[in-house]
């Protein structure tokens, strides 16, 4: 209820769209090679949505997963992998930015902040977030030759976040 239609776009232009219109592009070079592999990134709030503000990022998100898995239906017989990494909590910019932005809007400091998405998560194991060089060796794994017979799967790097089923 507290995002707007413009929100929800914006989330799609920039969590789903971009990899349906790279794909397009740069499959049809992989399917003529006869091989490739692409890796898309989501993110465990296609599992574990927070509240409001994400819910758009959240399903644009769960959307790229979802085309992520139909398009390896459809390139794997051609010879073209197709996997999807999914982080949790990364030490960013951007995630040091949200939590500035739930300070400046709940009067509190980072540290406040960082707590409180930490309880809305149900907190981190591993006791820390990720590493963006963390998050890109498994992306370069997966895209290698190394990982030849991995495909069509979705792999989460949160530290322990998401709780098994």
């Amino acid at each position: 209820m507290a995002l707007t239609d413009d929100h929800w776009q914006a989330e799609l232009d920039l969590n789903l769209m971009p990899a349906v219109r790279l794909d397009r592009l740069l499959a049809p070079q992989m399917i003529d090679r006869g091989f490739g592999s692409i890796v898309h990134v989501s993110s465990i709030q296609r599992t574990l949505p927070l509240p409001e503000s994400t819910t758009a990022y959240a399903a644009a998100k769960a959307a790229l997963s979802v085309y992520s898995k139909a398009l390896s239906k459809e390139l794997g017989p051609r010879g073209v992998r197709v996997n999807v990494v999914s982080p949790g909590w990364i030490a960013s910019e951007a995630s040091t930015a949200l939590l500035q932005r739930i300070a400046d809007g709940t009067g509190g400091d980072i540290e406040d902040a960082r707590q409180s998405v930490l309880a809305a998560l149900g907190g981190i194991p591993l006791g820390r977030a990720a590493e963006p060089s963390e998050v890109a060796e498994l992306i370069a794994f997966l895209a290698s030759d190394r990982a030849a017979a991995i495909h069509g799967g979705e792999y989460v790097i949160d530290g322990g976040t998401i709780p098994t089923r």
